[in-house]
């Protein structure tokens, strides 16, 4: 999970000391959406665990909507290298 994350972290930063950027904060979101979704496959009575899959959903589809208004180049990229159907 840590080594994940750290690779998530260095393939989306902006500079080398970036860890907050929007982009970052996609890539992470993405990451527990995906372990989220794995989750539910095996435990499909876990209705406790859906709230933070929609929260971490909805919090995704915000920051996208912020970055695509902000900087769409950038956008253009995080929806390409972490495959989002937009």
């Amino acid at each position: 999970m840590i080594k994940k994350k750290k690779d998530t972290i260095s393939s989306l930063a902006t500079h080398n000391k970036d860890v907050g950027s929007t982009e970052i904060q996609i890539g992470l979101l993405t990451d527990k959406i995906t372990k989220l979704s794995d989750h539910f496959k095996k435990f499909k009575k876990d209705k406790h665990s859906t709230l933070g899959l929609t929260k971490s959903v909805n919090k995704r589809k915000k920051l996208l909507v912020y970055l695509q208004k902000k900087n769409p180049e950038s956008y253009q990229k995080v929806i390409k290298k972490l495959n989002i159907r937009k």
